[in-house]
């Protein structure tokens, strides 16, 4: 079995690797989002912060599952429609990681209200444009990615210095992973990109319930 992508065919095992991985986002995604949501509302409640989790968890969810059916759906006619599908909930994803400390840390809902803004903008471009723009969607990535420490200031200094570091960390392993996004040569390189996702979406999930923890 081979799977054949715009710049090059993965192996049979390349493609199982991959889906091993996804079925633990998929899994991983279908688990923590409701644990959260619901531990949001025992200890917090109100509709603001639960909206914000389940947010949260479906943006999660949705990354996972496009981003499997755009690398493991075996028919090629799709893959230009499903890789688009796949980087507009890459975006929204990053806008849903914000939702959630905005609403535990109370920081600033203009802040959000843009973060929102550009990923819906990129997402829509992404998805109803007939070009691709492979460097420019992973510029948007990084950008909303590190927008909370350059733009972030005020919510920055509310988090507690766990979830702080926790959420550095996660940052610092997305951005790691991009190289390997890449690096299309390298065999393998959808799987170790795939897994960078996997472990920076469990840092910032952790960094959200030490942020819920801390909370009083």
């Amino acid at each position: 079995m081979s799977h054949v992508k715009p710049n090059r065919t993965y192996s049979r095992a390349e493609y199982i690797s991959d889906a091993v991985v996804h079925g633990l986002g998929i899994g991983t995604a279908l688990i923590a989002g409701p644990i959260l949501v619901t531990l949001v509302a025992v200890r917090v409640g109100g509709f603001g912060p639960i909206a914000a989790a389940v947010v949260y968890a479906m943006t999660m969810l949705a990354m996972w599952v496009c981003s499997a059916l755009y690398n493991l759906v075996l028919k090629e006619d799709w893959v230009p429609r499903l890789r688009r599908f796949d980087q507009s909930a890459i975006s929204l994803k990053i806008a849903g990681t914000y939702t959630p400390f905005i609403a535990l840390a109370s920081g600033s809902l203009g802040f959000l209200v843009g973060i929102w803004a550009v990923a819906i903008a990129g997402a829509l471009v992404i998805l109803l444009s007939r070009h691709e723009y492979n460097v420019l969607t992973t510029l948007l990535y990084l950008g909303l990615g590190w927008a909370g420490a350059v733009l972030g200031g005020p919510l920055v200094s509310m988090l507690s210095p766990v979830a702080f570091w926790l959420l550095v960390a996660g940052g610092l392993t997305y951005s790691v992973g991009v190289v390997f996004n890449a690096w299309g040569s390298l065999p393998f390189h959808n799987t170790i990109w795939h897994i960078f996702v996997l472990a920076g979406t469990g840092l910032c999930y952790a960094a959200i319930t030490a942020e819920l923890a801390g909370m009083t």
